[in-house]
Parts: structure tokens; C-alpha cells; sequence
């Protein structure tokens, strides 16, 4: 199955915590997943710095032009156009992913980025980003250990519950396989843990 932004496709799971939102922010959860996906991709490590760098810079343009700006052609900038209002969020991706890459902060300001683009995405959502919001994208991108019960997330961010969830379960190295994995995200996505 080929993905809306053409070469880059998300997992398994992905997927399934997409179908957990809303029909109308499913969009805003793919285009989220599939760019960090896609600047992981241009700035993965073995390529020139130089190269990378040029990848990104092409990125870094288009978020800092209005939608209304950006090429028709780019898949993956059609799925982006509903974020037209948070796009410093994805620009701050860009910059997180080339600091990766090319400083020497060992990844620490793309995780503050990727965890913006989540507070970025549950306003665009219709939610206000609070503790529990920023506590369970922090607990899913590995910024912070898991800590008691699951945070308390709406359902309209319910993907962040199940993205959280199967990172947990990968951490703790869970036996799994897609049938297991598949039933956690059943699981996850009924009861929220």
C-alpha cells in the first residue's frame, strides 16, 4: 500500500493509530508521521552533511512560505496544507533533524521539536496541549520514562495513546509480531492502555 506522500509509507501500526482519529484530523496524523519519516530519511547518517543539509534547506523554504506558496507537485506538501496555521512546528522538524544530523546535541532538539509538532497537532485538533498531552508525546518519543498510569489524552488524540503505547511495549521488549501487536493496538485503542 503506497502511501498519500508517494515513496515514504508509514508501518503497520502507524496506520492503525491513524484510523483511531477522527476521520478529520486523520490527515494531520499521517502528513505528522510521514514527514518525520520523510526528513529521517533525507538526513539519515552516511550521507555528505552537505547533501543533507540541502534536503532539509528545501523543507526549511516551504514551511516558511504560506501554504498558498508552496509546488502542487510534492504528495506529501498536499497532506501538509491543513497545518498551514502551526507550520513553525514543522519547521521546527526540520531544524531538530538537522541538528541531529549535522551538531553535536545528540538528538535533544529534535525531540523538543517533535514534541511541539505534537502540541502543534492536538491544537489543530481542537485541543488544548496540556500536561497529560505533553506527558504521554514526551513517554512515546522517549523523552521521559513511563511514569504510573497512562495520561489521560481526548479522543481525538487518540493515536498518541497507541503510538505511546506500542513504544512501551518495544521498549520493554514485549514478545511481539504483527498478530500481537495488532491485538495491543485493539486494546489500546478501546480502552486507552
Amino acid at each position: 500500500m503506497e502511501s498519500a506522500a508517494g515513496d515514504i509509507e508509514l508501518s503497520p501500526p502507524e496506520r492503525l493509530a491513524v484510523l483511531y482519529a477522527p476521520r478529520r484530523y486523520q490527515a494531520l496524523w499521517e502528513g505528522f508521521l510521514l514527514l518525520d519519516r520523510r526528513l529521517a530519511d533525507a538526513a539519515r547518517e552516511g550521507r555528505d552533511p552537505l547533501m543533507i543539509q540541502l534536503r532539509l534547506a528545501w523543507w526549511r523554504d516551504r514551511f516558511d512560505q504560506s501554504v498558498a506558496e508552496w509546488p502542487l507537485g510534492e504528495p506529501l506538501l498536499a497532506l501538509l496544507r491543513a497545518w498551514d496555521a502551526e507550520r513553525a512546528a514543522l519547521r521546527g522538524l526540520v531544524d531538530g533533524w538537522e541538528a541531529r544530523i549535522v551538531g553535536e546535541d545528540g538528538g535533544a532538539e529534535l525531540g523538543k521539536a517533535r514534541l511541539e509538532a505534537v502540541c502543534a497537532l492536538a491544537r489543530l485538533s481542537g485541543v488544548r496541549p496540556g500536561e497529560s498531552i505533553r506527558r504521554a508525546a514526551a513517554e512515546w518519543l522517549g523523552l521521559e520514562p513511563a511514569e504510573g498510569r497512562t495520561p489521560i489524552v481526548p479522543g481525538t488524540l487518540r493515536p498518541l495513546v497507541i503510538l505511546r503505547g506500542m513504544a512501551l511495549r518495544e521498549a520493554a521488549s514485549r514478545p511481539g509480531g504483527p498478530l500481537r501487536d495488532f491485538l495491543a493496538i485493539l486494546r489500546i485503542g478501546l480502552i486507552g492502555r
